[in-house]
């Protein structure tokens, strides 16, 4: 595997022959592609793109492979490196620092370039990846997850007073109540450089004192971080289960819906009416269910995980039968981030496989804001692509072995993985 170090420089440009290149919004292979990068943007695709490089163009013979654009998360928590949340605002930033360096990394791994962090990453860590200084995807952030008292990002236990935060540590939340407290805490983030807000809208797994089955905020709170993110041009997102949540969240103007396991008919009706995304996470449920008290998440918190788990299929074909934009998430924890390729499968079991690969493309991208720089292959948009040996298109077994089946994966231009 060649490291960033090794790459080639960014102006002399790339070259990839015989490429199997997958048009992800017609859903369809173009077979004896070549591709130009150069500068960091996709300069040509077409059979004799090769012609119009430079003759230092480094040149990449794909043999007949897939090169397709890399793959969006639009729900991690890259500093989540225990399902413990409560021990993790206790830890040293420095030390969950260095943990995140390996999670970043192995996103970049898996194909993973552009990814959306749902609470904890901070301007500090974009901008150490931005620098090359940290491997890993392009980072999206919102700084804390906002939260009111006894919501889903108050770690406290019921005999705990104290709240003891700090906005420079490791947690991933932060807890408002009212109107202003609202406003000011929203437009902390924004100052902060906040690509999103992201709200606490309904009680959640991992937190010690609310129900999955409560609503979180009062209105007037929901539409003043809706009212400071638009005044910013920033996408809100919602962390909710219940339908009631849901619908709550959706009627108050939040741009996506994280999980949403116990959503129902009207809200999808809503999801549709509005044009707002969903973001299932269901490798989550499964991770948790599986290995979460070896990875040390707490037995009371661990229970909660089967109110949700499988309902989250059942969300899943609700909103894909009727229409819903869905993106892709995963929301894994600790050591449960090497599933992160998981979701592809879990999905299968509803959508076709070129369905889970627009929700990591074309529609995270649009969610991010981002539809005219990534998501795809085409000329003028930037050179986020990977090499995949499998037939994407018909299969998702390709996923479930990305040390074999990933071959390359190139984020502006660079090669940053090669197998």
């Amino acid at each position: 595997m060649t490291s960033a170090s090794k790459a080639a420089p960014r102006g002399a440009g790339t070259v990839f022959r015989n490429a199997r290149v997958l048009d992800v919004v017609a859903g369809r292979y173009l077979d004896g592609q070549s591709v130009w990068v150069e500068g960091g943007v996709i300069r040509a695709v077409a059979p004799d793109a090769d012609r119009l490089a430079g003759a230092d163009a480094e040149v990449i013979d794909l043999g007949g492979k897939v090169l397709m654009p890399g793959l969006c998360d639009a729900h991690v928590h890259v500093t989540a490196i225990t399902p413990n949340f409560a021990e993790l605002g206790r830890m040293s930033p420095f030390y969950v620092t260095v943990h995140t360096a390996d999670v970043l990394k192995g996103m970049l791994e898996r194909g993973f370039t552009t990814v959306r962090d749902a609470g904890g990453a901070d301007w500090g860590l974009a901008k150490a990846v931005a620098e090359g200084a940290l491997a890993g995807p392009r980072l999206l952030y919102c700084g804390k997850a906002l939260s009111q008292t006894g919501g889903h990002a108050d770690m406290r236990g019921p005999g705990q007073q104290e709240l003891g935060e700090c906005f420079c540590c490791a947690g991933l939340g932060r807890v408002c109540d009212g109107v202003p407290e609202m406003r000011r805490a929203c437009r902390d983030l924004i100052r902060t450089g906040a690509t999103h807000i992201k709200l606490m809208v309904s009680g959640g797994v991992a937190s010690p004192t609310d129900r999955i089955d409560s609503t979180q905020f009062a209105m007037e709170e929901l539409y003043a971080a809706v009212e400071e993110a638009e005044a910013a041009n920033l996408p809100v997102m919602g962390h909710a289960y219940t339908a009631r949540a849901i619908n709550r969240a959706l009627e108050a103007g939040i741009t996506s819906i994280e999980h949403g396991n116990l959503l129902d008919e009207s809200s999808v009706r809503l999801f549709v009416e509005k044009g707002r995304w969903l973001v299932p996470t269901l490798a989550t449920y499964s991770a948790l269910a599986e290995e979460g008290l070896a990875a040390g998440m707490p037995a009371d918190l661990h229970r909660k995980v089967y109110d949700v788990l499988d309902a989250g299929v059942e969300a899943l074909r609700l909103a894909h039968a009727g229409g819903v934009k869905i993106a892709f998430g995963t929301d894994l924890l600790g050591i449960m981030h090497r599933r992160q390729l998981t979701e592809f499968a879990l999905r299968g079991q509803v959508q076709a496989p070129i369905d889970v690969i627009r929700s990591a493309t074309t529609i995270a991208a649009d969610l991010f804001r981002m539809g005219d720089r990534i998501g795809r292959v085409e000329p003028g948009l930037l050179a986020d692509l990977i090499v995949v040996d499998g037939d994407v298109l018909h299969d998702a077994a390709p996923w479930s072995r990305p040390d074999e089946t990933i071959r390359l994966v190139m984020k502006e231009g660079r090669v940053l993985v090669a197998r």
